[in-house]
């Protein structure tokens, strides 16, 4: 007599965890980072995309410029599961020993289980979420009918027209909006029209900038050897902050997963007078 089959019990039924709307899997993410951003096209100072692992799956995205200890608490705070930055945690020349302030950053992502995502020379150069396609949609800056026109090492600093009319007024514009003082090195009363630009340290582009037929160049940072450069050329020269020209690309890609994959972003401004 062949015995019956006995029901199957609740235990020994495979189940299947639902995932909340708007949550996506890690490696996703990744991969949707990776198709937007190109970072195998870029030779970089550091490695671009996920840094550290955290949860498996992605519901909320907190951004910001620099993975700062500050940072990393706001975002755990705010319950992120994972920080997306321009500037990461690991850099070329580094020593690679975890002590200090990367013990502390590190300690914190791990602890709360956050994922950390960072994207540098990528993130400055899309050409309509980076940051240097953001920062002309901040400053009003217009490009040719072909599109910002491109220069530099890597094709990184971008080129457009401006209509505020002479170095002094186009100062004053990129201190109000980006609500931070701005380093003027030329005559106020210089006309400007063509401008060229690269946000953060990228100073050493000026001679590329002057060499593409800019009246004026907008960066970050101010080295010695660039004010007399600028006074030497007659190009004029803006240094309106490392840290407040990169504050827009990351945000743009924030905005873009939550449009497009679903999730929650934040974007998260820590100060920085750099």
């Amino acid at each position: 007599m062949t015995p019956s089959a006995s029901p199957l019990s609740p235990l020994s039924i495979p189940t299947v965890s639902a995932v909340p709307p708007g949550t996506v899997a890690t490696p996703l993410l990744l991969a949707c980072l990776d198709g937007l951003l190109t970072p195998s096209a870029f030779k970089d100072y550091g490695p671009n995309g996920l840094q550290v692992q955290g949860k498996s799956h992605v519901q909320h995205v907190v951004t910001g410029v620099t993975a700062s200890l500050a940072l990393i608490e706001a975002a755990i705070a705010a319950q992120a599961d994972a920080v997306l930055v321009h500037h990461g945690l690991f850099w070329r020349g580094q020593s690679g020993c975890v002590t200090g302030w990367m013990h502390q950053r590190l300690k914190a992502l791990l602890t709360h289980d956050i994922n950390l995502f960072a994207y540098h020379l990528p993130l400055d150069a899309h050409p309509e979420l980076g940051n240097n396609a953001q920062l002309a949609n901040v400053l009003g800056f217009t490009p040719s009918a072909d599109g910002f026109a491109r220069f530099g090492e890597q094709s990184l600093g971008f080129l457009g027209q401006t209509t505020l009319g002479n170095l002094g007024a186009l100062a004053a514009h990129a201190e109000q909006v980006l609500s931070r003082s701005v380093v003027r090195v030329g005559d106020a009363q210089r006309p400007v029209r063509t401008v060229a630009w690269c946000t953060g340290g990228a100073q050493s582009y000026f001679e590329a900038a002057i060499a593409a037929g800019a009246d004026v160049f907008i960066t970050g940072e101010l080295s010695e050897p660039q004010a007399h450069y600028a006074r030497e050329s007659g190009v004029g020269y803006l240094a309106c902050g490392h840290h407040a020209t990169e504050r827009y690309g990351v945000q743009a890609v924030g905005q873009h997963l939550a449009h497009t994959l679903g999730v929650r972003h934040t974007h998260i401004d820590i100060d920085n007078p750099a």
